[in-house]
């Protein structure tokens, strides 16, 4: 079975973000933090090389695949942050239209610049993403780490 390449490190946060080239980018994604942060009152984790996430679960489907994931979280790509929030939650289309400049996958969204989107909106949507997580973790036997 293949290992799961998006584990909880002992990163800084920091360090990772202090590397960022672009200073728009490095300046979103300490604003990015301190924003999940408050809304989540997690503390900001180091997942795999590049995403910065805020709590997690352990997971182990019917299948036998298990591993562990963070709750929530982003990461500052070149291009675009990437935000990882849970795909099922209601309401999510309403939001994603009220949130601005942004591009959808399954399970994320991709914004150019802080600037581009409504950071309330965002938070919404955080809250809206973690509780619908919480209530899969729950469902579902799993365990929140």
């Amino acid at each position: 079975m293949a290992t799961n390449k998006t584990t909880q490190t002992d990163e800084s946060v920091l360090a990772f973000i202090d590397r960022i080239e672009d200073e728009t980018k490095r300046t979103d994604a300490l604003t990015i933090v301190k924003l999940f942060e408050k809304q989540t009152g997690l503390k900001p984790k180091m997942w795999g090389p590049s995403i910065i996430g805020f709590g997690g679960y352990a997971y182990k489907y019917d299948s036998g695949h298990e591993g562990t994931a963070p709750l929530l979280g982003f990461s500052p790509r070149k291009t675009s942050h990437v935000f990882y929030l849970s795909a099922g939650f209601e309401g999510r289309e309403e939001l994603l239209k009220k949130l601005g400049k942004q591009k959808t996958g399954k399970g994320c969204v991709y914004v150019n610049k802080l600037a581009d989107i409504n950071q309330d909106v965002l938070k919404e949507m955080i809250d809206a993403s973690l509780a619908n997580i919480h209530g899969q973790v729950k469902k579902n036997n799993w365990k929140l780490i």
